[in-house]
């Protein structure tokens, strides 16, 4: 399988963005489907956008026309490129691999407040 590690993140306030990266290690990352999800305090974790091999893109409606999903398969990186961010935004974000049960990364906070 592989192995994915997110940087970026951080605090940000209301209307400001974040770029999220997600690093992969292993020679299959090209071909995977690959999403980002989100679990915000007190609730489930949810999807938020996902990208096949060969980067046809689908989104959550509460990020639609705000969030960006895009990958670098030369770099094995995926990224989530968030603007016009809300404080509904704040979770711990988390990249995944999709076929494969327990291929997460280990999660990055993002906290949108004034």
């Amino acid at each position: 399988q592989v192995q994915l590690v997110e940087s970026g993140g951080g605090l940000v306030q209301p209307g400001g963005s974040l770029r999220l990266s997600c690093a992969a290690s292993g020679s299959i990352f090209s071909i995977l489907t690959m999403g980002w999800y989100r679990q915000a305090p007190g609730k489930q974790r949810e999807l938020v956008a996902t990208i096949t091999s060969g980067s046809s893109t689908n989104y959550a409606d509460s990020v639609k026309g705000r969030f960006t999903i895009s990958r670098d398969n030369a770099k094995n990186t995926m990224y989530l490129q968030m603007n016009s961010l809300k404080p509904e935004d704040t979770a711990v974000y988390y990249c995944k691999a999709i076929p494969f049960i327990g291929s997460w990364g280990q999660g990055i906070q993002a906290t949108v407040s004034s």
